[in-house]
């Protein structure tokens, strides 16, 4: 039995659906090819705003809070994302409504108001306050590494976007890029539950079939350039109680060979109380209470981040510890029995996955719109063809200070800030002596 369903619309909208006759609900998940790495920095932020906008009312809705209404009335609550390169409406809903669900989206991304402008600017300037202290320096652990991993490119940019940037977008800018954008061949829907494909189809068709919006082209994404230098660490000074630390390694983007290896390495980093770094620095040496992992993935590039926060006087020696479960994976391969420990935890997710809607929406939705599809299949060989070795490589050639960066927020000690650095100087290399070659 496929795993999912792909039809394509006369219109060049795709829809993708994913029968799941053993539950009793439905997902129904809209992706659209924009985010901030179509943004220019006079308009940082625009892709959001529009976002928000859109639930602000539509022409068969004159109110958010009527749509908001309309989405509970058949089990919804609809709510939207937007990253660097998409932007996601979203839903669950009961099977047997699947109608009036494909109908709202219709007429929430077909036929916005765009009404109460100046409401909803206001509360993305409270929004966008949160990645901010008192002194108006920026906190946010992970747009701070942005700037220092993707300098210069959009991808630097938050997706919220700057008070600057915020105040000069206008009702006009919002309308051209969502008539740019918001097209049916720069759509994805995909759908996922207790549903069968002709049904999904015929709801579909019905609502979004003679929509024919698209205006040529969509402007495509600034690409990568050479990346220009960039300090290692940024610092910003905080009053709290934690100092909070982001190291962040670029990686490869979605067609990275060794994806899977990458995702075991962050299971074995970080997910978990049984993971190296919890164990290392939480129980061994008292120094954290949490730790996590995350990796992000772009079109050309991406990062490996692990975020954690410490008291002042436990920086350094956090930074030590951390660096050294590092170091580790990069010169030995771990133990076949650890292996087999982290590899049957992935599987095991990898097949509750199977129960939940908006999991297998989001995955062949979005793999389908970014080009980075993997189905469960592909997903379960890959990982199964892993070994400690491929770890091994893997983490030797990724692991390394050149592509290394760092943020500290807080009431950090001026003193630390030498060593911190030096910390990070003194790294490995990518082939540094004694480990691994797999750089090459």
């Amino acid at each position: 039995m496929s795993e999912f369903v792909k039809d394509v619309l006369a219109n060049g909208l795709r829809v993708i659906s994913v029968e799941m006759p053993h539950l009793h609900s439905a997902e129904m998940v809209c992706y659209v090819g924009v985010g901030s790495r179509y943004e220019d920095s006079e308009k940082a932020g625009i892709s959001h705003f529009l976002e928000h906008v859109l639930f602000r009312g539509t022409e068969d809705f004159d109110s958010g809070l009527k749509l908001e209404k309309s989405f509970e009335a058949i089990g919804g609550a609809v709510n939207a994302s937007v990253d660097g390169e998409t932007t996601c409406f979203f839903s669950h809903f009961h099977p047997d409504h699947l109608s009036e669900a494909a109908a709202l989206f219709a007429s929430l991304l077909r036929r916005p108001l765009f009404s109460d402008l100046e409401i909803e600017r206001r509360i993305i300037l409270e929004e966008a306050l949160e990645d901010y202290n008192e002194d108006g320096e920026n906190i946010c652990l992970d747009h701070l590494t942005a700037m220092l991993l993707w300098p210069e490119h959009p991808l630097s940019q938050s997706t919220i976007g700057t008070r600057d940037s915020i105040l000069r977008v206008t009702g006009d800018d919002l309308r051209i890029h969502h008539s740019r954008f918001f097209t049916p061949r720069n759509m994805v829907i995909a759908v996922a539950g207790k549903i069968c494909r002709q049904e999904i189809l015929a709801a579909v068709e019905k609502a979004f079939g003679d929509w024919n919006g698209d205006h040529g082209e969509c402007p495509p994404p600034l690409p990568f350039a050479s990346v220009s230098p960039a300090p290692r660490v940024t610092w910003v000074r905080n009053p709290d109680s934690q100092v909070g630390v982001q190291i962040a390694f670029r990686t490869p983007g979605r067609d990275f060979p060794r994806l899977s290896a990458l995702k075991i390495l962050r299971r074995l980093l970080t997910s978990g109380m049984a993971s190296l770094l919890m164990q290392r620095l939480r129980e061994k040496e008292g120094l954290i209470y949490g730790v996590e992992g995350n990796l992000t993935l772009f079109a050309e590039s991406g990062c490996f981040t692990i975020d954690l926060a410490v008291a002042p006087d436990k920086l350094l020696k956090t930074m030590r510890e951390l660096l050294d479960v590092l170091g580790d994976i990069c010169r030995e391969p771990i133990s076949e029995e650890e292996f087999s420990r982290i590899v049957k935890g992935f599987l095991f997710d990898l097949e509750f996955s199977l129960d939940q809607t908006e999991e297998m929406a989001g995955r062949y939705g979005w793999g389908e719109l970014t080009g980075g599809l993997r189905t469960m299949e592909r997903e379960r060989r890959e990982v199964l063809a892993q070994s400690p070795q491929t770890l091994l490589e893997t983490a030797g050639s990724l692991f390394c200070r050149e592509n290394l960066k760092a943020a500290v927020v807080g009431p950090y000690r001026e003193e630390d800030r030498a060593v911190f650095e030096e910390l990070l100087e003194n790294f490995r290399s990518s082939v540094a002596d004694g480990d691994t070659q797999a750089a090459r």
